[in-house]
């Protein structure tokens, strides 16, 4: 009888082993669609291949990575359009944080159409009257002078005290400046505005041939393009290097070097 017993207990011990050993119980390595916006974004297989709902090449990820990234709670971005603004300062930076999953959203002073660079029509979501809170506010380039941007809209961005991020492409950074937010600060803009940006902000430390700088909660890019690689390092801030260089490749953008800016603090 004592015989059985302990063969009855030598059993549910190494039951309890195999449990702790299985897959369901430890880290393994698993094959993801890199982040597409897209249900697939949820679904994990076994092996190396493409996604067969999107037709993007997977990507390795351990399972607890796939786990956090599931669970995080969703980013939401907010861009503040306005009359001249540059077609690709908004445009490159929304593929990065739509491909990344996150909830963009427009805003402009009001709900009227605007037009991009006297070309695109664009219709914002919102006004400052009534857009909702967001996670991170982004400012673009083109026409940011007093005209455009006015009194009301300083006080609006001023207001964001939900806001955790910041981030300018281009000349925003004087959207940022003329705000307050770059005072005591480090910065960089388009780089035929360097000078000017310096003269206007003497609060500011302005630096040239920097592709961002980023102050922990603040973020600046040079011209244009630069904005796609401020964009894709909030992304790395927010969800790690790995899921940043998928969101690149869902890109085809492989011009992408992580740490390529000013970090500051952060």
């Amino acid at each position: 009888m004592k015989k059985l017993s302990f063969a009855i207990l030598l059993l549910l011990f190494a039951g309890s082993v195999l449990q702790a050993q299985s897959p369901a119980s430890k880290d393994f390595m698993v094959y993801v669609c890199p982040p597409c916006g897209n249900n697939c974004d949820e679904l994990h297989f076994n092996k190396p291949g493409a996604c067969p709902h999107c037709g993007m090449t997977l990507v390795k990820i351990s399972s607890r990575d796939f786990k956090k990234q599931l669970s995080n709670k969703p980013v939401t971005i907010c861009f503040y359009l306005q009359n001249g603004v540059e077609v690709l300062d908004f445009a490159g930076p929304m593929e990065v944080f739509s491909a990344a999953g996150f909830k963009v959203f427009t805003v402009s002073k009001t709900k009227g159409t605007i037009r991009s660079q006297g070309i695109l029509s664009i219709v914002p979501d919102y006004s400052i009257q009534d857009a909702p809170a967001a996670d991170v506010l982004v400012v673009f380039g083109g026409e940011t002078g007093s005209r455009t941007i006015d009194g009301a809209v300083l006080s609006w961005i001023r207001a964001q005290n939900k806001t955790q991020y910041y981030l300018s492409v281009c000349t925003g950074a004087f959207i940022l400046g003329r705000a307050g937010i770059l005072d005591n600060l480090t910065a960089t803009t388009y780089h035929l505005q360097i000078d000017n940006l310096r003269q206007l902000f003497p609060k500011t430390k302005v630096v040239a041939n920097t592709r961002f700088v980023d102050n922990g909660n603040v973020i600046t890019t040079a011209g244009v393009s630069a904005g796609i690689d401020g964009a894709l390092h909030l992304v790395e801030k927010l969800r790690g290097r790995n899921y940043a260089k998928s969101v690149a490749a869902t890109m085809e953008y492989d011009k992408w070097v992580p740490e390529q800016g000013l970090i500051v603090k952060r």
